[in-house]
């Protein structure tokens, strides 16, 4: 019995309307961009106005450390929220950026799962701790988006992403294996719709690591937008050395060198983002 079927007996009750508009960035397969799509277009949303909270979920903590968030500086961390001590407010710090915050996390994450056990509930940790972040907040922390950097893995911690979210962000790699890890992701969506999240929806797929020249790298994008159409973002995130480099400045590489090509497509990206965003309200 997968991690899904575990918790589907358990109160499923509605989520609490209105904002901020939650994004799970999620896809089972490691290293296609999760991360590095959070980081940086939570640093995009920012800078074009919107006041943005990066909830890391992995244990890597690579958000955290990708944002400039020393390990000693997470006294509390995402684990001390899932696990009933502390508020999600009281995790946030602040980042470098501009209306930038980041809940950030801790190795101790990947004991979550046995930790809870079969508590009740323990699917609706996170959207709980979300759902009580708006309760009085202020102009500085009012925020319009949440993104939550998942694991690489359907575990307890990506079940509490996806119940907690509005839609689901897909970062998908441009390689060989790309259209069976999405299918394998889809399957997951499916399944939390159908039993902890019936408003769950996929926002969009970014195709990410895009390089012009390479043969494959053009079929994939040719084959994933047959495949799910307008899903698919028209932005394309490109392979670019001063994406790879920014984390180790503890840098977005929107601050890390604005001009790049990197930076440009994430910029992008968070207009289509925003103007999805528009277009579903007016519907």
């Amino acid at each position: 019995m997968d991690i899904i079927d575990q918790v589907y007996q358990e109160d499923r009750a509605p989520k609490a309307p209105g904002h901020p508009r939650i994004l799970a960035l999620a896809n089972q397969k490691g290293g296609v961009g999760k991360t590095t799509t959070a980081i940086n277009l939570g640093t995009a949303l920012a800078a074009i106005g919107e006041r943005v909270l990066i909830v890391d979920l992995d244990p890597q903590g690579n958000a955290s450390t990708g944002l400039g968030i020393d390990r000693r500086n997470r006294s509390c961390s995402t684990y001390d929220v899932l696990i009933g001590e502390a508020g999600l407010r009281e995790s946030v710090v602040p980042t470098a950026v501009p209306r930038l915050h980041i809940a950030p996390s801790t190795m101790d994450l990947s004991g979550l799962e046995l930790e809870l056990g079969t508590t009740p509930g323990r699917a609706f940790r996170l959207r709980d701790a979300i759902a009580a972040l708006n309760t009085n907040a202020t102009p500085d922390n009012d925020y319009t988006y949440v993104l939550i950097d998942c694991p690489p893995s359907l575990n307890l911690l990506t079940v509490n992403a996806m119940a907690a979210s509005d839609a689901i962000l897909v970062p998908l790699q441009c390689e060989f294996f790309a259209l069976e890890g999405l299918s394998q992701l889809l399957q997951t969506v499916e399944q939390v719709k159908s039993t902890l999240n019936p408003n769950l929806s996929i926002h969009g797929i970014v195709l990410t690591m895009f390089d012009s020249r390479n043969n494959l790298s053009n079929q994939v994008v040719a084959d994933v937008r047959q495949f799910m159409g307008s899903k698919v973002y028209n932005t394309m995130i490109p392979r670019n050395v001063r994406i790879s480099e920014a984390p180790s400045y503890g840098k977005p590489v929107l601050v890390y060198d604005l001009k790049c090509v990197g930076s440009e497509a994430y910029l992008k990206l968070a207009t289509e983002v925003i103007q999805r965003e528009r277009e579903l309200r007016a519907h």
